[in-house]
């Protein structure tokens, strides 16, 4: 199991920093707005993770006999998404501190930006500016980002881990077919 699971625990997790190692620039420099980013990180995430399902499926059929209860399966997906997670928290605290210790402020601006283009009241935008600064304010203690990042993509892993345990769980034969021939 543990091969499956460090194998395509990277793949989910090389996928997902690659990902966001091409659509962070873009968003630094304002090709696409922080809105569309989120879009294509979820959406990055979600595919990375279909190599849950192609590792639960491999295990299945390479480790346990073309069999899997529910259970198992959760197992090596769970292990697979945590793989993946430990990965993308790791690059990004790499990109984060490395190169983009300003992220949050740039972050911070976008959403006042949105907030007063939507005619939002001078109050509500301080209250806004309070909360941004609060969280960046814990954002920069390194367990909290670690904490947080950690919160961003395992969400999504643990829902595929679910759907994918659950389609394809496989019973092995109950019956042989001379045990099932009813007596007349």
């Amino acid at each position: 199991m543990k091969n499956v699971v460090l194998k395509y625990g990277l793949i989910a997790g090389v996928l997902i920093a690659a990902m966001f190692s091409i659509t962070l620039p873009l968003c630094m420099n304002g090709t696409i707005d922080f809105s569309n980013a989120e879009w294509l990180g979820y959406s990055s995430m979600v595919l990375a993770y279909l190599a849950v399902f192609v590792g639960i499926r491999t295990y299945r059929e390479r480790h346990s006999g073309g069999t899997i209860t529910f259970g198992r399966a959760f197992k090596v997906g769970i292990l697979i998404t945590l793989v993946c997670s430990l990965f993308y928290v790791v690059a990004w605290q790499i990109v984060f501190w490395g190169f983009i210790p300003d992220f949050g402020d740039r972050y911070a601006a976008f959403v006042i930006d949105k907030l007063r283009e939507s005619g939002a009241s001078a109050t509500v935008i301080a209250a806004e500016q309070e909360k941004m600064a609060e969280f960046m304010r814990l954002y920069k203690n390194p367990l909290f980002n670690i904490g947080i990042t950690f919160m961003e993509v395992f969400p999504v892993g643990l829902v595929v881990t679910l759907i994918s345990a659950a389609i394809l769980r496989k019973a092995g034969p109950t019956d042989s077919p001379a045990t099932s021939v009813v007596a007349a």
